[in-house]
């Protein structure tokens, strides 16, 4: 028997002749591996007094169950397990890592080439698998999409769950399809040119199946959705190993090309090197050694530019981060809503600003928050900030979780298309919004623990009376038919109007690829001016020589705007209001000489218009 000590946590098969095993419990001064198949067994594992505890064994086999034994009476699974196929609370099973792949001349996109697709595996189709997906993949990278985002498929407690209710990191969700059923997905998509996006929790852990107390100090006080994890007090280089050891599996054994942080603002972290920067040098360390591209994403609230600022500038070095406030002030020009956070934002004047700076607060009062909020991002570039019209999070916060399809018209719908494609920032679009999907998206969840259903329901309403929705009616997260609803309906692409969305949606992101004023990822050649009166932004784009600029027209009637052009000679390239996109007609000009030009705008439309030097 090798007595070494393995390299990696957790359960890892190397061959028939060795399987490693390695687990930090400094709260047990003894553990056991407890075998269950083929045959029941238990082995004392080594220790050296660090907490850590492994045994190296032969002629075990992939699908093997086990737990460890704790001080002789307790009985866990294992916090790295990597699969965990009777749920959270059952045993835990060796996996066989290897997998044939395609992808060997696969070297990921840069972060400015990616249009990124969010979704949720277990609604995305009727099979609500990692197989489902992939069907689809050729209809999402047709409309322009260059990398999808899945959210969290770490193993959670039963088969309804957003995801963000994880507990074996190291592990997949068994209901998806498991450890081969992720690596076929990757691997498909990386065939299509697609990049694969995960989304990873370290903000809290749980809570049903959270056994990590049970082992050693991995928690540090409370969130809003459990314990948040200790990752700056006694016993924190251990939990960080955890985490980051958990994250950089994804990158290196599942092919993934990059991460999105969830909720940074909410990690408990006081310390000089903040886990954040320690997760994201860890994770572009891998794809240095391996020669492809690797890109961390955080999603925050702070709109603290530290936050993708580089190591050596006293930053994170993150590669993008959310701008939340652009979807604010969007979403409140689209539909005056003025609830909740939404209060803090006047809507158009608010996103000419995003345009400009990302951030719309950069220091200055919050009423919603009571106190003053954010710092400038200016000399950032533009490929540092998502931006959206709707995502999870936006929509399936909502007591109803409607899309913005259900809260404005058609042809709004194209204009909020336009705003997010048209900037200089990478875009989001969350599943179907392309082709207007009805089905909404609720908060769901499968708890086995009936009090935790219960407290689930009962924060969701203390959430929706804190926001001030004035429709707070919602279903029971935990009943079957808040994730049934929730499933999409890829068939109306093909129909009516959702085709015609769609193929505009086809045709935005193709302007954006192709015409080369809009391709660049900077804020430098970029000019917005505000019309408040007629209610429209006028942006101009450049690069070198190329020009272009668009109109986005929020007002409810047709109006004519004076606008000042350079000189030369400017051609209309797309207009969400013309008949082939489902629109009423335009009265826009097909072409425009530069100086001073009267423009026709129909309601509710995105006119954009280019200018070549040649």
């Amino acid at each position: 028997m090798n007595r070494s000590k393995p390299a990696g946590l957790g359960s890892r098969f190397i061959d028939p002749e060795r399987c490693e095993f390695l687990v930090w419990a400094p709260s047990a001064r003894k553990v056991e591996l407890r075998l269950l198949s083929p045959k029941k067994s238990l082995a004392p594992m080594e220790t050296d007094g660090s907490g850590y505890h492994w045994i190296v064994l032969p002629g075990i086999r992939p699908g093997t169950g086990y737990l460890y034994r704790l001080d002789g009476k307790t009985e866990r699974p294992d916090p790295a397990s990597r699969c965990q196929p009777y749920g959270v609370h059952g045993p835990s099973t060796v996996v066989d890592p290897t997998f044939t792949w395609h992808d060997r001349n696969w070297k990921g996109l840069p972060l400015e080439r990616h249009v990124i697709y969010e979704l949720h595996v277990g609604t995305f189709s009727k099979a609500g698998t990692f197989a489902g997906v992939i069907p689809q993949l050729d209809a999402i990278a047709d409309i322009g999409a260059t990398a999808l985002c899945l959210m969290p498929v770490a193993q959670c407690p039963g088969s309804r769950n957003w995801g963000y209710d994880g507990v074996y990191p190291f592990a997949t969700q068994d209901s998806y399809g498991g450890v081969t059923g992720l690596k076929r997905l990757i691997d498909a998509a990386h065939r299509r040119g697609l990049a694969i996006m995960l989304d990873v929790v370290h903000n809290h852990l749980g809570p049903e199946g959270n056994y990590l107390r049970d082992f050693g100090p991995y928690f540090a006080g409370k969130t809003p959705w459990g314990e948040a994890i200790n990752l700056d007090g006694p016993g924190s280089d251990e939990v960080r190993r955890f985490f980051i050891e958990s994250a950089c599996r994804w990158l290196d054994e599942f092919h993934a090309d990059g991460l999105r942080l969830d909720a940074v603002h909410a990690l408990r972290d006081f310390s000089a090197r903040p886990f954040v920067e320690e997760l994201t040098q860890a994770a572009h360390g891998i794809g240095q050694a391996q020669g492809r591209n690797i890109n961390i994403i955080a999603e925050s609230i702070l709109n603290d530019p530290r936050v993708v600022q580089p190591s050596a500038a006293g930053g994170w070095g993150c590669d993008g981060q959310w701008s939340k406030d652009f979807h604010h002030s969007l979403h409140v020009a689209l539909t005056g809503e003025r609830a909740g956070f939404y209060a803090d934002y006047s809507g158009l004047s608010d996103l000419a600003r995003a345009y400009k700076d990302a951030f719309v607060y950069v220091g200055q009062y919050s009423s919603w928050r009571r106190r003053s909020h954010g710092r400038s991002a200016q000399g950032l570039p533009a490929s540092r900030f998502v931006v959206y019209s709707q995502d999870h999070d936006e929509t399936g916060n909502r007591p109803r979780g409607e899309r913005l399809a259900a809260l404005v018209d058609f042809e709004a719908l194209k204009l909020a298309a336009g705003a997010v494609a048209l900037s200089p920032y990478i875009p989001l679009l969350f599943m179907g919004e392309e082709y207007e999907e009805k089905a909404p998206f609720y908060y769901f969840t499968s708890h086995a623990d009936r009090r935790l259903a219960a407290a689930v329901r009962r924060g969701r309403r203390q959430m929706y009376d804190g926001h001030g929705w004035p429709d707070r009616s919602s279903p029971d997260p935990d009943s079957p038919a808040a994730f049934t609803r929730s499933k999409l309906d890829h068939s109306l692409r093909h129909k009516g109007r959702h085709a015609l969305l769609r193929g505009f949606y086809r045709s935005l992101y193709a302007l954006r690829r192709e015409h080369p004023a809009l391709a660049p990822r900077d804020r430098e050649n970029l000019d917005v001016e505000l019309n408040e009166k007629f209610q429209a932004l006028a942006v101009r784009r450049r690069a070198g020589s190329e020009e272009s600029f668009f109109i986005l027209h929020f007002g409810k009637t047709t109006d004519r705007l004076r606008l000042e052009l350079p000189g030369g000679n400017w051609t209309k390239l797309l207009d969400s209001a013309q008949p082939q996109w489902g629109g009423p007609g335009s009265p826009a000009a097909d072409r425009l000489a530069g100086g001073p030009v009267e423009l026709d705008l129909a309601p509710l439309c995105v006119v954009v218009y280019g200018k070549s030097a040649h």
